[in-house]
């Protein structure tokens, strides 16, 4: 059996080296991502923040040395679902099943002025980038604003305003700043009211204005402005922005996708076209664009593959996920959420300690282990 993955994230990465320590050499498995290396979205944080630095989180495709898998550094030209054939920069690549796994892009152009006067930090260059821009920064109003749904990792920004209040405070700078966080969500983790509740009562604590159901539409340049889609403005003087999510480019031409994200089946990850899956955020599958999420339905397209090879059965994808939210003061929540086709999204939340920063440390080292066959140390 071939397996071409195209995307070397949480989800392609949990797929190859489930089938690689399942089944070695009798499956060949070809990863292909246009990065050369991957870096956890939390791990962005760290980095901006001043946690620690650009290389200690990179983890380099170099180091991937599993039986049955080929990584191919190369860029995803065109994508022919019916055939399970791709395009690349270094020709082309045909599978017995192909996987897309390539995430969401970001549009930049969709919200006038963010390009010119917007700090991005859900990008991996912008989140290091941002580490100067905050180390430069001497204090003011500070806006963190998201301008459309769905987006990455819904408990990011406020995890953003949240250590944007301790970094500010660790520097004498809060009493002279304000910081805002606006977000087209009603609460900021909508699955779990709990989880909400507490979000926004830290930031009633900590003097940071919650902006709810309404989304940055343009940032006015001349002004230092933010306009909402309400018809209201917030002067800034450091805006952390999230862009606009779409599909990769290549994803929309090759007609896998409906309403701009890939439609599958929830139980099975399955597109229309025979043999070809599509996991993580590409898809709109119902889950939140998270990489958890995506891992787990790796894991199931992976059992599925594997059960094929062996006449077994296997399992349907139950919508399940851990998320970690940072609340400064070196603490973290978490919050149990599981997401199923036509059912109330259920999230249980478990409060902020020092005791879950370490689950979290512990979560991307298990990971880096099992991907990468190394130790990492993450703190």
């Amino acid at each position: 059996m071939r397996v071409v993955v195209l995307g070397a994230g949480f989800g392609g990465l949990e797929l190859t080296t489930r089938l690689s320590d399942e089944l070695g050499d009798d499956v060949e498995v070809v990863l292909i991502d246009q990065s050369e290396g991957f870096v956890f979205g939390f791990s962005k944080l760290d980095v901006m923040f001043g946690r620690t630095d650009a290389n200690a989180v990179h983890h380099p495709y170099r180091d991937l040395v599993k039986p049955g898998v080929q990584f191919v550094h190369t860029t995803v030209r065109a994508i022919d679902p019916a055939a399970r054939r791709v395009t690349t920069d270094t020709g082309p690549f045909d599978g017995d099943i192909l996987v897309v796994a390539l995430g969401a892009d970001y549009d930049f152009d969709a919200t006038p002025g963010l390009a010119e006067v917007g700090t991005d930090f859900y990008t991996e260059a912008g989140a290091f980038a941002a580490r100067d821009v905050l180390e430069q920064f001497s204090g003011g109003h500070v806006i963190v604003g998201v301008t459309s749904t769905p987006f990455k990792c819904p408990p990011a920004p406020s995890e953003t305003a949240l250590l944007v209040h301790d970094f500010l405070s660790e520097r004498g700078l809060r009493d002279a700043s304000e910081i805002s966080l606006v977000m087209p969500l009603p609460v900021p983790i909508p699955p779990s009211p709990e989880a909400s509740a507490a979000l926004i009562t830290a930031f009633a604590e900590r003097g940071i204005a919650w902006h709810p159901g309404r989304a940055v539409r343009a940032l006015d340049a001349m002004r230092s402005v933010a306009m909402l889609d309400d018809d209201t403005e917030l002067p800034f003087d450091l805006y952390l922005g999230i862009p606009v999510h779409r599909a990769p480019a290549v994803v929309e031409e090759s007609g896998l996708c409906i309403d701009g994200w890939i439609p599958v089946n929830s139980l099975t990850l399955e597109t229309a076209y025979p043999g070809v899956y599509a996991v993580g955020d590409v898809t709109s599958v119902g889950t939140p664009k998270a990489g958890v999420f995506a891992e787990g339905q790796a894991a199931v397209v992976a059992d599925r593959l594997i059960a094929q090879h062996r006449g077994d059965d296997a399992d349907d994808y139950d919508g399940r996920g851990i998320c970690y939210i940072e609340y400064g003061n070196n603490e973290v929540a978490r919050v149990n959420v599981q997401f199923l086709s036509g059912q109330t999204p259920v999230g249980i939340f478990d409060a902020p300690s020092i005791g879950y920063a370490a689950d979290k440390q512990q979560f991307g080292a298990d990971r880096i282990r099992r991907w990468f066959g190394r130790e990492w140390a993450n703190f």
